[in-house]
């Protein structure tokens, strides 16, 4: 997304892209249950590619999961991955598509170390869910899964398997990038280009060849002359190239930046849509500076 914030300082356009980066929560797989792999992919970089990838839930849905608390349907999302390359198989890629999402929790059973317990309980899992998540409103039609199906996790040989749980809780990019829910968000000033005097006939023209990005346009004005007008100023990336070439082009074209005046890009990851993550944005920079405020004798 792409839109003009006007008539602020650079500092606060900073502030929301630093928000938008490290403090806008998203759900990313943090815990990985290894039951079996026999890929060639270590165990430490199988994790680190699952966290990496973007989940598709509504962080503000789910609660934030401290050290001390359970998992439970409030704050975890859990998902299987069991792929299996028989023998005598091609090479294939495992792809994200087969991580399927457990409403129901964990379905590995903790190994108590001990045989005391009684054959009528139930097993106890890594999760302690009271209800199914796809039993909910807001997940009933909506199943939770990864964003984009189509992202390589590792590549199976014959004889090779993977079998593992992957548990998604809610985070922020501050803590890992894993959460940050943009693939990156940036800003620049609007361009400001302005013809110092009319530039004509085979100067124009060579002014229009001189930009890269076509900022410049060509205009009929009559009695077999042409002139050259800014048509496209925004698309300007001030690469300069327009004047150099010696004083003569510096006294036909002025290019300056509107100080005030921003083009702000969000590109998400896919969690959420940017101009969600914007307005989340300026609710917490609003909470901080509430907090300022209140803090302030």
């Amino acid at each position: 997304m792409e839109f003009d914030m006007i008539g602020i300082d650079a500092a606060i356009a900073n502030a929301f892209r630093r928000v938008l980066i490290a403090e806008v929560p998203t759900m990313a797989i943090e815990k990985v249950l290894i039951a079996n792999n026999t890929s060639i992919v270590q165990d430490e970089v199988l994790s680190h590619r699952l966290g990496l990838i973007p989940i598709r839930a509504d962080p503000r849905l789910f609660e934030y999961m401290s050290e001390n608390d359970q998992s439970n349907e409030k704050n975890t999302i859990v998902f299987k991955l069991h792929v299996r390359c028989n023998k005598g198989a091609k090479r294939f890629a495992v792809y994200s598509d087969e991580l399927k999402w457990l409403p129901q929790g964990s379905e590995f059973v903790k190994d108590s170390g001990t045989a005391t317990s009684s054959s009528n309980s139930k097993p106890e899992t890594y999760t302690s869910f009271s209800c199914r998540q796809d039993s909910l409103p807001d997940f009933a039609n909506n199943p939770l899964g990864p964003k984009n199906l189509d992202i390589i996790i590792a590549k199976l040989g014959p004889g090779q398997e993977i079998e593992l749980e992957a548990h998604a809780v809610k985070g922020i990019g501050k803590t890992h990038a894993k959460w940050s829910p943009v693939g990156t968000a940036w800003y620049r000033m609007l361009p400001e280009v302005v013809l110092s005097e009319h530039v004509e006939d085979d100067v124009a023209e060579e002014l229009k060849r001189r930009c890269p990005v076509n900022v410049f346009d060509i205009e009929d004005i009559g009695n077999g002359k042409k002139r050259a007008t800014v048509a496209r100023p925004r698309a300007c990336t001030l690469c300069r190239e327009c004047i150099r070439g010696g004083e003569e082009w510096e006294k036909r074209v002025a290019l300056h930046r509107v100080r005030d005046h921003f083009i702000f890009t969000i590109e998400s990851t896919g969690a959420l849509p940017p101009e969600v993550l914007f307005t989340e944005a300026v609710k917490i920079l609003e909470d901080k500076c509430e907090r300022v405020i209140t803090d302030l004798p």
